[in-house]
């Protein structure tokens, strides 16, 4: 749907329209099951073609039918074509004629077909609605043709008046949206905001004026700050004043670790907030910047989207509507559940708990309260992934109204993007998991060229050797393997709610893999790691970054080590010529933060004394454990915590100080990070353990070993034993 809130118009296919609801939505059939009903949805529908034109060669098919329709102060544009238009030699009203294929068992009562599939009726009210403006003299009737997909049983039902209610209704939904993001672009208008800082430090006064000189002169602005700097807050108050101005409708603010994501929205809250009538500042002070009036100051709305399994409310992540009882039904319930209050009260608790919470009394899955709550906020914050993985891109590439194009897209730390791309864009599958899944397809009595394909592909799998590259003969037995069993996937039903989810995912995988083989925009590598695992590595994803960078309506990449700019942007997909210093206008800028304040301000220390690569780590251990130790006592009385960080290279490594220390008697008291997926448990294990720890053993790689979102002003001291070399395999 493409809409201009300026002019109050909206364009949309009337299957959009017809389609269209606030609200999660009951699937048809995605994936792999939609692809092999559209295929014999196509194949019924030439047939019944075939059989109306022998009967009356006069119908005609796929007829445009477009209109304009006025409604409630909009202007609505709808563009469809009606399956067949078929006259009625007799002189009777032409049939506008629709035929939809079906799983279900026919002939059904016509009831259960209406409650079954109302945007079926819906499309179909809107066709005869659009014709009739189109042609008012010429008598018109309508049917919906339904089709049994298994035996191509026929039944046909006529549109009722009942039905005709329908197109009026679905005008309602589209006009209830288009005002709610006209309230959404009003309150941003409105908007008032408080400086991220209230007394800027040096090298921080002329930042915030940089970067909106530079995004006033380039799409795209590298911008490195050194942590510590505060780029959260200056981006922020940047996109503030982007989104009021009504440059930008939407601010998309990424980053790589969870933990920063939770800083974005601490700052947001800080900056937005209003405050109690007795505590506001003056109005120049919260509106200097904003350029506002003294009205009353408004909160952004902005969402904090955490990954799916996050919101799941089951005992086992299984998300299939067959599987999910919070997913089945679920559009019919949720009119009467009460949760459009997520996206109409903007101070309603919009964190993890409160989510689940409302969706267990609802009997909805939390997920879809995310879904469709999103549309309506200012702010998205979250992962990468929801803009660069094919799989979560969904989320928000999706969402009606979301236009790329009109949206400020926020990376932090961006040094991570181009390998958090490629990662997305890769995939691995073992001949164990292969196994199974063939065990569990004759288990269901799958297709018998489904399970042949499978067999075949399975058997490919388990003669792979150790490599570190594919040979070119094995590379077009899997290539063939692949195509032939994308194909069957594709084609073939099956019952995915009866598989464990694991072997579903692996064959939703399989046609990705197909395709993954034939992308020229990746570059790639086929290796076996070990006998009978098979990794399918990108090794460099930048045509397909820059591709999507370019499609924003302006990007910021923000990092403490952008490094080399020739080489960032060669990462990312951006010409290194294009990257030039302020003013020279151009496709991307730098920008780089003065810090005059990051002089003398570290004592560091290199202990030369300790060799910590693989082999001989475990010689220098008690040395090790004995320098944490000192490191600790050297921490003053008066600090506001006397806990140290220190970073290892892995859990093993870590867990063999910790031992060491045990062994020799300390009374430090350590605790070490565990493996804990939810944000939530990880932020709380860390106000803990900076409570009651001596010593944090942190892993490199993982959510604390950037930036200072948790550690900053908490700790004085910090180790890292190290450095962390790579594992030597193919891919390095």
């Amino acid at each position: 749907m493409e809409f201009s809130l300026d002019h109050r118009t909206a364009s949309l296919s009337v299957g959009e329209f017809a389609d269209f609801a606030v609200g999660p939505r009951e699937g048809t059939g995605g994936g792999s099951q939609g692809i092999w009903r559209a295929q014999l949805g196509t194949q019924w529908h030439q047939e019944l073609r075939r059989r109306t034109t022998d009967d009356i060669p006069s119908a005609t098919f796929e007829v445009v039918i477009t209109g304009r329709v006025f409604h409630a102060g909009w202007t609505f544009t709808l563009t469809g074509r009606i399956d067949q238009l078929v006259p009625v030699s007799d002189g009777g009203p032409t049939v506008l004629r629709e035929i939809k294929t079906v799983t279900r068992t026919l002939p059904a009562s016509e009831e259960d077909l209406r409650n079954e599939y109302p945007d079926y009726f819906a499309q179909l009210a809107t066709y005869l609605s659009l014709k009739r403006t189109e042609t008012p003299s010429l008598p018109l009737r309508a049917e919906l043709v339904f089709v049994e997909t298994a035996s191509g049983l026929a039944q046909p039902v006529a549109l009722s008046p009942a039905d005709e209610t329908l197109f009026s209704s679905r005008l309602e939904r589209v006009t209830e949206f288009l005002n709610l993001r006209l309230r959404a672009r009003e309150r941003l208008r409105g908007l008032a905001y408080r400086p991220a800082f209230a007394t800027r430090r040096a090298g921080q006064e002329t930042t915030l004026d940089d970067l909106t000189a530079a995004l006033a002169k380039s799409r795209i602005v590298t911008f490195e700050a050194p942590t510590g700097f505060g780029k959260t807050g200056i981006l922020l108050e940047c996109a503030l004043a982007h989104l009021k101005s009504g440059r930008f409708a939407r601010l998309l603010y990424l980053t790589s670790k969870s933990t920063g994501q939770l800083q974005v929205m601490q700052t947001l809250q800080t900056m937005t907030t209003p405050q109690p009538a007795g505590n506001r500042e003056e109005p120049g002070d919260v509106n200097a910047l904003s350029g506002g009036s003294a009205s009353p100051s408004v909160a952004v709305a902005a969402w904090h989207v955490r990954n799916k399994a996050e919101h799941c409310i089951n005992h086992e992540f299984r998300c299939t509507r067959e599987a999910c009882a919070y997913l089945n039904g679920v559009a019919a319930r949720w009119p009467q559940s009460g949760l459009s209050r997520f996206y109409l009260l903007e101070n309603e608790p919009r964190d993890l708990e409160s989510l689940r919470t409302a969706g267990r009394a609802a009997q909805i899955c939390p997920y879809e309260i995310t879904r469709t709550a999103l549309a309506f906020n200012d702010v998205w914050i979250g992962d990468y992934n929801y803009v660069f993985a094919p799989r979560n891109r969904g989320l928000f590439y999706e969402q009606p109204g979301f236009d790329p194009a009109e949206t400020l897209l926020i990376l932090d730390e961006a040094h991570n993007l181009a390998s958090r791309v490629a990662d997305a864009h890769s995939h691995v599958v073992q001949s164990g998991d292969a196994h199974n899944v063939l065990a569990e397809l004759e288990h269901q009595h799958a297709p018998a060229p489904l399970r042949r394909a499978w067999e075949a592909f399975t058997r490919l799998l388990v003669s792979l050797p150790a490599s570190d590259a594919l040979d070119a003969h094995r590379e077009d037995d899997l290539r063939d393997a692949l195509a032939t069993l994308a194909q069957q996937v594709q084609l073939m039903p099956l019952d995915y709610a009866a598989l464990d989810s694991r072997h579903a995912e692996l064959l939703w995988l399989i046609p990705e893999l197909a395709a993954w083989l034939d992308d020229a925009n990746l570059s790639k590598l086929l290796w076996c790691p070990r006998e009978g695992e098979l990794r399918f590595t990108c090794l460099d994803a930048a045509p397909v970054i820059g591709e999507t960078l370019r499609t924003y309506g302006s990007v910021v990449l923000a990092s403490a080590t952008i490094g080399r700019t020739g080489d960032f942007a060669q990462a990312i997909g951006l010409a290194e010529s294009s990257l030039h210093e302020l003013p020279n206008p151009t496709e991307v800028t730098a920008l780089t933060a003065h810090t005059p304040w990051r002089d003398q301000a570290y004592d560091i220390a290199y202990d030369i004394r300790v060799d910590t690569t693989y082999r001989e780590r475990e010689r220098h251990h008690a040395a090790t454990a004995a320098t944490i130790e000192a490191l600790h006592a050297s921490v003053p009385v008066s600090a506001n915590t006397r806990s140290v960080a220190v970073f290892f290279p892995s859990y093993r490594y870590a867990e063999s100080i910790q031992r060491e220390l045990d062994r020799s008697g300390s009374i430090l008291r350590v605790a070490l990070q565990p493996r804990l997926p939810d944000l939530a448990a990880q932020t709380a294990w860390m106000e803990e353990s900076l409570a009651f720890a001596d010593a944090l053993f942190l892993v490199l790689g993982s959510s604390f070993a950037e930036g200072i979102d948790l550690l900053g002003g908490r700790v004085s001291r910090a180790m890292v034993v190290g450095p962390a070399l790579p594992e030597v395999n193919a891919v390095q």
